[in-house]
C-alpha cells in the first residue's frame, strides 16, 4: 500500500462549536459537518493516487457515511483532539505498511481531486514533510508524511511553523505547498463567509452537499 489518507472527524454533535457564535443552531452545525464530510469523501473517491482512506471518528453516523464510501474506520476517543485522532490514523497506516500518509481535514469541502493528485505526483522516498497551510499561512490544513510516522502531528494555532520545525528536528526535508482548494477550512463565521464567497464563484458541482446544507442553514 502506497498512500493512505487520514481523515479525523469529530462527533457531529460536537462539531463547529464556534459557529454557534455566528447564529448556527446545533442541527445546522450537524447538517453542515455531514455535508462537508460527504464532499470530502466524494473528492477522495475521485483521486487516482490514493490507495486507501481511514476516517478516525467516534461518531456512529460518520462511521456509517465513511464505510458507505469504502473508507476504513478507526475509533476515536471523545476526549482526543485533532492531533491525537490524526496519530491514531497514522498508527493504522503504519500497521498496514503504507509508505505515505496524507492527513486531510474533514471540513474542507471544496478540495479538488486533481489538486490532490498533483500533490501526490512528487512523492519522495523520504524522510519528507509537505505542509499545506490554511489561508492565513499560520495553521496546517494538510500534511503529507513520508514515512507516515516521520513526525507526530501537532495541529492548532501556528501549527504551520511548528510542523516545519518538527520536520527539521527529525532530519526530514520540508516544503510548503499551497493548494487553493484546501485553503478554506471552516471553523469560524468568517471562514464560513469566505467559503460561501468562494463557492459562489466555483462550478456548481463543487461542494454539492455543503451547498445544500448551507441553503437550509438559519443564521441570525
Amino acid at each position: 500500500m502506497s498512500v493512505v489518507v487520514v481523515l479525523p472527524v469529530k462527533r457531529f454533535a460536537d462539531a463547529k462549536q464556534r459557529l454557534a457564535e455566528g447564529g448556527l443552531r446545533p442541527s445546522d452545525r450537524v447538517a453542515l459537518a455531514t455535508g462537508m464530510l460527504t464532499d470530502a469523501l466524494e473528492a477522495l473517491r475521485r483521486c487516482r493516487r490514493i490507495d486507501d482512506v481511514v476516517v478516525v471518528t467516534g461518531d456512529a453516523n460518520a462511521e456509517v457515511l465513511a464505510r458507505s464510501y469504502g473508507a476504513q474506520v478507526v475509533a476515536d476517543e471523545p476526549t482526543d483532539g485533532h492531533s491525537e485522532a490524526a496519530q491514531r490514523g497514522i498508527d493504522w497506516a503504519v500497521g498496514e505498511g503504507a509508505f505515505h500518509a496524507l492527513l486531510l481535514p474533514g471540513d474542507a469541502p471544496a478540495m479538488d481531486p486533481e489538486e490532490l493528485d498533483g500533490l501526490l505526483e512528487r512523492l519522495s522516498d523520504g524522510p519528507e514533510v509537505v505542509i499545506v497551510p490554511d489561508r492565513h499561512r499560520a495553521g496546517t490544513n494538510a500534511l503529507l508524511l513520508t514515512p507516515p510516522d516521520v513526525i507526530a502531528p501537532s495541529f492548532g494555532d501556528d501549527s504551520c511553523g511548528r510542523h516545519e520545525q518538527l520536520a527539521r528536528d527529525a532530519g526530514a526535508s520540508v516544503r510548503v505547498s499551497e493548494l487553493p482548494s484546501l485553503l478554506l477550512d471552516v471553523d469560524t463565521r468568517e471562514d464560513l463567509d469566505a467559503l460561501e464567497e468562494a463557492l459562489a464563484r466555483a462550478p456548481r458541482r463543487t461542494a454539492f452537499y455543503t451547498r445544500d446544507a448551507l441553503s437550509r442553514v438559519a443564521r441570525t
